[in-house]
């Protein structure tokens, strides 16, 4: 198969749905920071917004954004980056790092390397762009089977050869990359009961803390108040 790097820009004719709506949780579409600031990531940065087409048919895509990084753990994680990112650009702060937020690959496409093709390309872009450092908030595919543990213990299970037990971590350490830290508040979700309920597919009875299916963490009802609320734990990481 023939592959090509696009931008959705490029293509406005193309729907990046294609790759990154399947395989992800309803919930994490309703980040509020996420809704904030993507439609002016969108139009900020389009130069790092990719397609990753194969014979012509989208079959991966990712992308991310420039922000000023001091070298410290953000512990907001994916909200934070992309806060700083359109602060950042609005306030003319010159950026010198990229913050990979997200890659996806198509269900019929996967365990074919696609990810790190993607993740291969945005690094090129932000090499072009003058941009020295890149991070990502990995959200670990395994770890919506441990919900109870803790990120930062998550972060040290490694297999006999010395990666890490989760696959998508491992693409990226293939690439070069090493674990920073956890990003304990990545992403904060609310909604009302009524609304996480149709978001995960179930029912939530009484109030309490709950495993939901492709969580990373504990979701948390209150009835009373008629509200759910999620944060969800990233793992940061940086790429040579």
């Amino acid at each position: 198969m023939a592959y090509e790097v696009v931008t959705t820009g490029d293509r406005p004719d193309l729907d990046p749905g294609a790759a990154f709506r399947d395989g992800w949780p309803e919930f994490i579409f309703h980040d509020r920071i996420a809704a904030e600031f993507t439609e002016r990531v969108g139009n900020y940065f389009p130069q790092f917004d990719i397609l990753l087409l194969g014979d012509g048919e989208i079959v991966a895509g990712g992308w991310g954004v420039p922000i000023a990084w001091s070298g410290e753990i953000l512990a907001g994680g994916y909200d934070a980056a992309l806060a700083l990112s359109v602060t950042g650009h609005e306030n003319d702060t010159e950026p010198d790092t990229f913050c990979v937020m997200a890659a996806a690959v198509r269900a019929d496409q996967r365990g074919a390397g696609l990810a790190g093709r993607v993740l291969t390309a945005l690094r090129e872009r932000a090499v072009a762009a003058g941009l020295s450092k890149v991070i990502a908030p990995v959200r670990p595919t395994l770890k919506t089977r441990y919900p109870l543990t803790p990120m930062a213990r998550f972060a040290e299970w490694t297999r006999e050869d010395g990666l890490h037990v989760d696959g998508w971590i491992r693409t990226h350490q293939r690439l070069g990359a090493t674990i920073v830290g956890p990003a304990p508040r990545s992403m904060e979700i609310a909604g009302s009961v009524a609304e996480w309920e149709s978001w995960a597919g179930m029912r939530f009875p009484d109030s309490g803390s709950y495993v939901v299916p492709d969580a990373l963490d504990l979701v948390v009802i209150d009835r009373e108040a008629d509200t759910g609320t999620y944060v969800e734990p990233n793992l940061w990481m940086r790429h040579r």
